[in-house]
């Protein structure tokens, strides 16, 4: 039997704040018993990619970790990860900005559906319960990010999903932004690590 999403999350938030390097066995409910960091973490590694923000970016996204409580719809999915420096070490107070399209390619122009932010915590942790976006003409499926650890530049960027048919003619499309995705029993979980 699976996970669900809210059984990984309290997996991953009550796991110690620096990352097991490596990959490991997958476990028996299904989720990785190490998740590796994406992308490998050693000593000197390199910055997350930037991306562009794209036209449907709005400011003033409300504070919150769950973007779907009051969505019908949907394909559910729990994204958690860190925020390190090129060190493996992990940023507290690092803020993250998330929006992205419903589960039909729109984005809400006039609300504030699927667009949230937060800080990650004491251990550089941030995670958001969601939907799977839907892909839309010239895109694939994909998540928009802004993070910024304290005092630190903006990075703005986008992550993608593994698999996707239309990835290879997505021309924003870079593999090294992937998430880490596994099923669910209620959905899937998905892990990426943003190096600031």
């Amino acid at each position: 039997m699976l996970q669900t999403r809210r059984s990984f999350l309290m997996s991953f938030l009550s796991s110690a704040a620096l990352p097991v390097l490596g990959s490991g066995p997958a476990g028996a409910q299904g989720f990785p018993q190490r998740l590796t960091l994406t992308p490998h973490c050693d000593d000197a590694d390199e910055l997350t990619l930037a991306q562009n923000e794209g036209p449907f970016f709005k400011l003033n996204a409300p504070l919150c970790h769950d973007l779907a409580t009051d969505v019908r719809g949907g394909k559910r999915i729990t994204i958690a990860g860190l925020v390190i420096n090129k060190h493996c070490r992990p940023i507290p107070g690092s803020l993250l900005e998330i929006w992205h399209a419903d589960d039909l390619g729109r984005y809400d122009d006039v609300g504030f559906r699927f667009r949230g932010h937060q800080q990650a915590d004491d251990k550089g942790r941030w995670w958001f319960n969601t939907i799977v976006p839907a892909a839309y003409p010239g895109r694939t499926r994909h998540y928009h990010f802004k993070v910024q650890r304290p005092g630190g530049r903006l990075l703005t960027t986008q992550l993608y999903f593994p698999g996707e048919p239309l990835n290879q003619r997505d021309s924003l499309f870079d593999h090294r932004l992937l998430l880490h995705v596994t099923a669910a029993s209620d959905g899937s979980a998905g892990r990426y690590d943003f190096v600031v």
